[in-house]
């Protein structure tokens, strides 16, 4: 959660492409970030793997009006909608996308290779058939903004009475330093986006930045096996709730498309 997820560059600037708000050039260097190369492979109409520009041209010319994100873990399909095959797929990459207007998904599959420091990053997205179904649990962005407050409030409080190195002042230092970062040359979504998405989306990876910051401190004050795992447990529901909020922020250009927004 500290850093976005690939399918959402790819379905938050592909919708902006789509809005016709940005230009492809622009669409694909803001996709790849800091990946070396992407590439589609299983594109219909295609015997090889392209490059993003051709990729995202194709679906729109196959009819794809949007995009949206798919978040899974196990026990929580987040966002998916079959048939199996695509879910196990996605599931194993922790992400996918869905095309809206076409019964397409795209999984991306990475590749790293050279030394600490100088990694070399290629992405491969598969695309493969889903079934045309609503998407599994995924909020509203109104539903999304009042869970993540509740939830951020209800894991802080444990936290503390746990003494968790991950709640106290020096994560809070932490996630400022990360937020100071994170605004200096990115924005949050593409500009289809509307202001409440992208403020759903900042809080989402605030707590998701908690909530790594809280596992990587150590047990702090919760030496016990039952307060240990009494962090698990108010950390996981926490979780769940912000990768939600993350799906439903990604997935609202085309939700408000759907309801005659845009």
């Amino acid at each position: 959660m500290l850093t976005e997820p690939r399918s959402g560059r790819l379905a938050a600037w592909g919708n902006a492409l789509l809005a016709g708000i940005v230009s492809p050039d622009d669409a694909v260097l803001s996709i790849v970030g800091e990946d070396a190369v992407h590439r589609v492979e299983g594109l219909p109409g295609e015997s090889a793997p392209v490059g993003l520009t051709l990729a995202l041209g194709r679906l729109r010319s196959l009819g794809v009006t949007g995009l949206r994100v798919a978040l899974p873990a196990p026990g929580h399909p987040l966002g998916l909608s079959g048939p199996p095959e695509f879910n196990a797929r996605a599931l194993d990459a922790e992400e996918a996308v869905i095309c809206h207007g076409a019964a397409l998904g795209l999984v991306p599959e990475v590749y790293e290779a050279g030394p600490e420091g100088d990694v070399h990053v290629e992405v491969v997205w598969h695309v493969l058939p889903v079934r045309e179904a609503p998407p599994a649990d995924v909020p509203s962005l109104g539903e999304a903004e009042r869970e993540l407050a509740e939830a951020l409030r209800e894991a802080t409080d444990v936290l503390t009475r746990l003494d968790v190195a991950g709640s106290g002042p020096v994560a809070e230092a932490a996630v400022e330093a990360y937020r100071a970062r994170a605004e200096q040359g990115r924005e949050v979504l593409a500009p289809a986006y509307p202001p409440r998405a992208v403020r759903v989306l900042e809080l989402a990876q605030r707590v998701g930045l908690l909530i790594s910051l809280a596992g990587e401190n150590g047990h702090g004050g919760a030496v016990s096996s039952a307060e240990m795992g009494a962090r698990s447990d108010a950390l996981r529901p926490v979780e769940r709730t912000a990768r939600r909020a993350q799906v439903a922020a990604y997935n609202a250009y085309v939700e408000e498309r759907e309801r005659g927004v845009q």
